[in-house]
């Protein structure tokens, strides 16, 4: 008999990932935690933040496939057997997804939207001379399946783009820099600085108070990537006294955001629940089941996590 898929999240919708998968592969068994039946029947799990420990006590196990593109909650697991294959999703829908939320949040920084939500409240008319698009550089942190999409997106409206990423990338119509040698040049031109980095151990508060200077006094921020990758202490300090004028911020350290948190009392940051981009189960489906028959016909695998490298 076939194996079972495990699905479990505390996040996502277990009827519409159900029927998604089954959609793809009438007749999978598909578990939802806690409920897990036997589990030595469970060969595959789909999971967002599995509890600690579920799915070291799968016998059986084969495979996991993380609900999103960030892996770092499954990688710091270390109840799990570390030969079993992580895989993550990452398709069109997705990139699309935090493309066009990127997007938007560079468009209300660059537009100033802040200033006339401040202004309504105020019942104030005022108005501010906008400046062309060109005339703004954008720096996108992270040039991977996510930010290179961001990149291009951005690029395609009018926007100077600049990507940094540890290794050398080619994008079209974007201006990228790698590595320690490239990060000054990389932020010194950049006034609007987008985040979609993963958490790994190299990229642990990259965004610290040195990199938050090195960037024109009045840079915008935008995170969306993971929450670790900015050093938040720093962060607040330099929203204090302007060198950072304004923040996006869809992930954070500490999630869900803690209600006595600054960023919350803070005009100048947008705080959002990290939405920027999800698995669309109907799309995302697709992938999860081809690694399914793939791995029962002993074929490569797709997505698969480096855990040397963290994603």
């Amino acid at each position: 008999m076939a194996g079972a898929l495990l699905f479990s999240s505390r996040l996502d919708d277990p009827v519409a990932w159900s029927n998604a998968l089954k959609t793809e592969m009438p007749g999978l068994d598909v578990r939802v935690s806690p409920d897990l039946g036997d589990p030595a029947d469970i060969e595959t799990a789909l999971v967002w933040k599995a509890p600690p420990g579920e799915l070291a006590s799968l016998p059986n196990l084969k495979l996991i496939t993380n609900l999103g593109a960030g892996v770092d909650p499954i990688l710091a697991d270390t109840t799990i057997p570390p030969h079993i294959p992580v895989a993550r999703l990452g398709d069109a829908v997705m990139a699309q997804m935090m493309s066009q939320f990127v997007t938007f949040a560079v468009l209300r920084h660059y537009r100033g939207i802040a200033q006339y939500e401040r202004q309504q409240r105020e019942s104030r008319w005022e108005y501010v001379l906008p400046r062309a698009s060109y005339e703004v550089p954008v720096g996108v942190m992270g040039i991977g399946m996510l930010g290179g999409a961001a990149a291009r997106m951005l690029a395609g409206i009018g926007f100077p783009v600049a990507g940094w990423g540890r290794s050398q990338r080619t994008i079209e119509g974007v201006e990228t820099f790698y590595g320690a040698a490239g990060l000054a040049p990389f932020l010194a031109r950049t006034e609007i600085l987008v985040c979609l980095l993963p958490l790994t151990r190299e990229t642990r508060h990259i965004v610290n108070r040195d990199v938050l200077y090195q960037l024109p006094r009045g840079a915008k921020l935008i995170n969306c990537g993971r929450g670790g990758t900015v050093d938040e202490v720093a962060l607040l300090a330099a929203l204090k006294d302007g060198q950072i004028a304004e923040a996006t911020l869809d992930v954070f350290e500490t999630e869900p955001l803690p209600a006595d948190h600054p960023f919350w009392a803070m005009e100048q940051v947008l705080v959002v629940p990290h939405i920027g981009s999800i698995a669309v189960p109907e799309v995302a489906a697709r992938d999860v089941i081809e690694n399914i028959r793939r791995l029962r016909t002993g074929q490569s695998l797709l997505n698969i996590v480096d855990r040397a490298r963290g994603y």
